[in-house]
């Protein structure tokens, strides 16, 4: 079976996790401090998305 991220994008994902961790991960417009584990996850995939790493499309939202 295929894997379903690049390591690229995993390396992105680990990135966003340490800096939840050291608190200076920050939401996108309002610049709050992310504090969800979820959310960290997401945006490590999203700034791999925009570099163009092996990632799948977002899921639409219900």
């Amino acid at each position: 079976m295929a894997r379903k991220y690049s390591s690229g994008a995993s390396k992105k994902v680990e990135k966003a996790m340490h800096e939840r961790k050291g608190g200076t991960l920050k939401s996108g417009r309002s610049g709050k401090t992310v504090k969800s584990r979820k959310q960290a996850i997401a945006i490590g995939l999203s700034e791999a998305r925009k570099e163009g790493k092996k990632v799948p499309k977002k899921r639409s939202g219900k």
